[in-house]
């Protein structure tokens, strides 16, 4: 019987869509459900809607809550992590005191202080487990969701845990581009590479001929307002037309694969004032209030969906590759792996997404080459961030938890090095009771 451990799984929302993506495959519907978190109350509430997605299916699945992550771990086949350490608590520190030092981040999970501080609790964690690991399921496939995602992947996969971290940005992306297109589904591909949230549209074709030209125009006509979507996009996520990731584009020759809101952190050019904001971003998105706005009628809501429709993947690909491991089905998907040569133009060693191939032999990373020169320039300077935060977490640095916020680029186009340790130090105070030990 296979067991999938789902570390995180008190999470709101995601690890109820997880099931319901397992469920969609026959070759995972009778497997063992190890669902671990450390609150009892979450656990409970995603073991109630589990249990009623196998039951309303008829399904052999077998769920085994536990808040014990060894009893999770314990001969399991995959590893599924998707916790959020210190929870929304954690997170509030994460934006809400570097926005009085005038860092205005939308989401703060990736880049910026509070993807230092989201890292440096993540990696506590990820060390546990994988040490866990390594005792309990050695050949286990770790299956990363947690943000900041190449930090996190980079560390674990360090520790010598085959480690493959999933995001849905660059599949999302892509159909986003084919809808302003105006393409049918089934008639386009693409193939993209660089790192989580800044990996790059390389290629896109329509019926096996390059499109990329067309695409170019069709993003700047939407962005004006001269064109609709084939399908029906969700502009305030996108921040209305794409207006960073159209100036992106122009400015490198390649669409981004992260929302508008998202990837106007990444950079110092977008963010620096309200009028920056406003200039590009109209409505402003939130994700810290997005959170506090969930609730549990709305979560129940989408489990009854669930439990009352036909099972179906969403876009998410954790299901797929199990299925694909399982059943030998070869499928590509997009990874978050080891730098072995695979990006030549990028680091050894660091975090890089690119296609892979998945079948029974597991991911198999695939050879991209040089990125365009300006995509990796981009890359190197978000790589080097990255590298910095998972050597302030194995050194325990204070010192390079602060040289790491320095190196953001937002952050340092709006602080003076005294302010941003003044910050940091705040930061440090405030969440020491899910921070490692920095001296």
């Amino acid at each position: 019987m296979t067991k999938i451990a789902i570390i995180g799984a008190g999470g709101y929302e995601f690890p109820v869509q997880l099931m319901n993506d397992f469920l969609s495959f026959p070759s995972t519907q009778d497997a063992r459900y190890a669902l671990m978190d450390i609150d009892p109350s979450s656990l409970a509430r995603t073991e109630r809607l589990a249990r009623r997605l196998v039951e309303a299916h008829g399904l052999g699945a077998v769920i085994e809550p536990t808040t014990e992550r060894a009893v999770a771990l314990d001969a399991a086949d995959f590893v599924v992590v998707c916790f959020q350490v210190g929870g929304r608590d954690a997170y509030a520190v994460d934006m809400e005191i570097p926005r009085r030092y005038g860092v205005d981040q939308t989401v703060g999970d990736t880049l910026g202080p509070g993807g230092v501080f989201r890292g440096l609790r993540s990696m506590q964690a990820l060390e546990e487990i994988t040490r866990d690991m390594q005792r309990l399921c050695p050949d286990a496939l770790l299956l990363n969701y947690a943000n900041p995602m190449a930090i996190n992947c980079w560390f674990a996969s360090g520790e010598g845990i085959s480690t493959t971290g999933l995001c849905h940005s660059v599949q999302h992306t892509a159909d986003e581009l084919a809808s302003i297109m105006g393409l049918d589904p089934g008639s386009w591909s693409f193939r993209a590479a660089g790192i989580n949230h800044q990996a790059w549209m390389l290629d896109f074709r329509h019926h096996g001929r390059d499109a990329m030209p067309e695409l170019r125009t069709a993003v700047n006509e939407y962005h004006r307002g001269e064109r609709r979507p084939a399908r029906p996009i969700d502009e305030w996520y996108a921040g209305g037309r794409e207006g960073v990731r159209t100036q992106i584009m122009n400015l490198t020759g390649y669409f981004q694969t992260e929302s508008s809101h998202h990837a106007s952190e990444y950079y110092p050019h977008f963010r620096r004032n309200p009028d920056d904001v406003a200039a590009l971003l109209p409505e402003r998105w939130d994700y810290l209030e997005i959170t506090r706005g969930n609730n549990e009628q709305e979560l129940d809501r989408m489990a009854q969906e669930f439990a009352d429709g036909t099972l179906a993947v969403s876009e998410e690909y954790a299901a797929r590759i199990i299925d694909s491991v399982l059943t030998n089905t070869p499928r590509v998907i997009y990874g978050n792996v080891p730098n072995t040569g695979l990006i030549t133009n990028l680091p050894n060693g660091c975090c890089v997404e690119v296609p892979c191939l998945v079948d029974q032999n597991g991911v198999q990373p695939t050879y991209v080459g040089d990125l365009p020169a300006a995509g990796a320039g981009i890359d190197l300077a978000a790589v080097g961030y990255q590298q910095c935060v998972v050597e302030a977490y194995r050194q325990r640095s204070k010192e390079l938890v602060t040289t790491a916020v320095s190196l953001d680029r937002l952050t340092s186009s709006l602080l003076s090095l005294d302010e941003i340790r003044t910050m940091v130090d705040e930061m440090i105070d405030a969440q020491r009771a899910w921070l490692p030990e920095l001296d």
